[in-house]
């Protein structure tokens, strides 16, 4: 009897759990450019770092999903990664600067490359904000 009761309960939370407006599951992702970067000069070996990319939000239909993360031995390359979702209501936004965090741990020795994403220049090439950070003892 107890079985079927836990069972019963499970069915009914399952059918009345809450979903998401039709809008809401319409979306696709957008890499975005970085404009600016909050990181420590230099590391040690064994902490752990937060890193603050900033960078524009073009509407109030873009929203910060994850970080695009591409790690080569020390050099990492990392841009923002927002949903766009399809709505009716969507509001252009000039100037509306967006942070967005992630934990960095220092690994290994010698410095780490970090390049930033900033967009494409007029030829279609990739352009990137680099920084390099050394390691120290």
């Amino acid at each position: 009897m107890k079985k079927f009761f836990v069972l019963c309960l499970i069915a009914v939370l399952s059918a009345s759990s809450c979903s998401l407006d039709d809008d809401d599951q319409n979306f696709s992702l957008e890499i975005l450019p970085v404009e600016s970067v909050d990181i420590p000069d230099e590391f040690t070996l064994g902490e752990t770092y937060p890193v603050t990319v900033s960078y524009l939000r073009p509407s109030t239909c873009h929203a910060f999903k994850e970080f695009y993360y591409l790690k080569e031995n020390n050099e990492r390359t990392i841009a923002p990664i927002n949903y766009v979702f399809e709505r009716d209501n969507c509001e252009n936004l000039q100037e509306e600067l967006v942070e967005a965090t992630f934990d960095f741990t220092v690994t290994s020795n010698g410095s780490y490359i970090f390049k930033f994403w900033q967009g494409k220049d007029t030829d279609g090439e990739s352009q990137y904000l680099t920084i390099e950070i050394p390691v120290v003892d």
